[in-house]
């Protein structure tokens, strides 16, 4: 056990937010469902996304992974398109609605980001930032 307060309170905190998150707080303010997680891939990848590429940067095993992604196609977010090289295989794109599904999703995670952080002065914000991405790389 760590003797580190701020080591424990960052535990804490990291803790708080993944039970919020596993409550999809965000996601029911959004008015999405997991398979907005499909999405969040999607538009982070660097190269083609396959159900394989989901599973593993989502964490998840391939049967949730295709089933997220049935569920995003199903709702016409997202589209198989054929992977040219070998046929046996498909990638996935966003549709017209999934990107407009994705905005919305942006413009209402940032709303409840910058609500939580009202008060705060650019400065700490930009700290904050700062921090919480060093952070997240560094765990990563």
């Amino acid at each position: 056990m760590y003797k580190d307060k701020e080591i424990v309170a960052i535990e804490r905190a990291m803790v708080a937010i993944r039970r919020r998150q596993s409550r999809r707080v965000l996601a029911k303010a959004q008015g999405a469902g997991p398979e907005y997680d499909v999405l969040d891939v999607i538009e982070g990848a660097r190269e083609p996304v396959t159900v394989t590429a989901v599973a593993q940067a989502l964490s998840v095993d391939q049967p949730r992974a295709s089933r997220l992604v049935a569920a995003a196609v199903e709702a016409g977010l997202v589209r198989r398109e054929a992977d040219q090289a070998d046929g046996r295989r498909s990638h996935l794109a966003l549709t017209d609605e999934g990107s407009a599904a994705l905005e919305h999703a942006h413009r209402a995670r940032q709303a409840a980001f910058a609500a939580a952080m009202e008060g705060w002065s650019a400065a700490e914000r930009a700290e904050f930032a700062r921090l919480l991405t060093r952070f997240v790389d560094a765990i990563a």
